[in-house]
């Protein structure tokens, strides 16, 4: 990360619009610092990491994270995500809008204000590229993605990054999307992406699978699921969401960004629900993987799950990355919210 001159008083509080945030910083940066702060988290340098969800009626939500990570300084972070999904229909404006205020933790001063939505999926990109740099089999070359938003694009884009994919699969019910997928992935990647409606098909011949959309039924059986895979299970987010049956993840081993928040919102909690798997029987989180006190991969047959629920310590890393970058490039416009 860009060195600042952390004894200074800060001149003020820093905007960061949506465009600004993606013109400065690239995927493999939003990798580095992402796998830097879940090593962090392994190593106790995080604190006050925390989620809350709130329904404000049918088809409108809130999420909000917040906590803190030592890099460079010490950095906390608050982020309110909301979505309502009639928005872009009814008023044109996007079904999902956020922003993150990222304070000195030290200081308490507010050093920035942005928006969320660039960094919330660029991170979530990264946390599944670097699971799969610990996670995946290194001869690993197909993959399934699962849905084809803004998130499905995002992922296969970061598992680029650390792995050498040939082929792409997405899988969804929408044809069109579907092929509209494939078009922009293949000219961006320059690598084979194919739309399938035949999600058995598709996992069966795949080396990871990513689950990343907002469903609320399990559709990725234990059947699906060759041995050697990994697989990388997105979409849950709410206790309601639900992307993988539960029996997949009992019957391997599986891999949690923060267990006690998969317990509550990710696919954990619902094989926790179904009284299939306890807390207990979770293998490890991903920063102790990346910090050497848990085994990765141990074998080229197992099946491993990666529990990812989105965490405030990726979202505190990132954001102190476009801060720092920012300040040193001169980017963004300084206000004061104490006058």
């Amino acid at each position: 990360m860009t060195e600042v001159i952390l004894e200074r008083i800060p001149e003020g509080t820093l905007l960061l619009t949506r465009s600004e945030i993606s013109a400065m910083v690239d995927l493999k940066e939003y990798i580095d610092i992402v796998e830097d702060a879940f090593r962090k988290h392994a190593e106790g340098k995080s604190f006050g990491t925390g989620m809350l969800h709130a329904d404000v009626k049918e088809n409108v939500e809130f999420h909000i994270k917040a906590g803190g990570v030592s890099l460079s300084m010490q950095y906390f972070a608050l982020k309110v995500n909301g979505s309502s999904f009639q928005n872009m229909e009814q008023f044109n404006l996007p079904n999902i809008m956020g922003a993150i205020i990222l304070f000195d933790g030290d200081k308490v001063f507010p050093l920035a204000i942005m928006d969320s939505i660039e960094i919330t999926k660029k991170r979530t990109g990264a946390a599944t590229a670097v699971a799969a740099k610990y996670l995946a089999r290194r001869d690993s070359e197909t993959v399934t993605i699962c849905g084809y938003g803004n998130q499905g694009k995002i992922q296969l884009m970061a598992l680029n990054e650390v792995v050498s994919l040939k082929t792409a699969y997405v899988w969804g019910r929408d044809e069109v999307r579907g092929n509209s997928y494939v078009e922009e992935m293949a000219e961006e990647l320059a690598i084979d992406v194919k739309y399938t409606s035949d999600l058995e098909e598709a996992t069966g011949k795949s080396d990871i699978i990513v689950t990343c959309t907002p469903s609320r039924m399990p559709f990725l059986k234990n059947s699906f699921v060759r041995p050697g895979t990994f697989v990388a299970a997105v979409g849950a987010d709410s206790p309601d969401k639900h992307e993988l049956e539960a029996d997949l993840l009992s019957r391997n081993r599986v891999v949690c960004d923060i267990t006690e928040q998969c317990a509550k919102v990710g696919e954990l909690h619902h094989a926790i629900v179904d009284g299939i798997m306890k807390v207990t029987d979770v293998e490890g989180e991903l920063g102790e993987i990346i910090a050497g006190n848990v085994e990765g991969r141990t074998n080229e047959d197992e099946i491993i799950i990666y529990d990812s629920t989105g965490t405030a310590i990726q979202d505190a890393a990132a954001a102190a990355l476009c801060y720092e970058k920012a300040v040193s490039l001169g980017v963004g416009t300084m206000i004061n919210l104490m006058k």
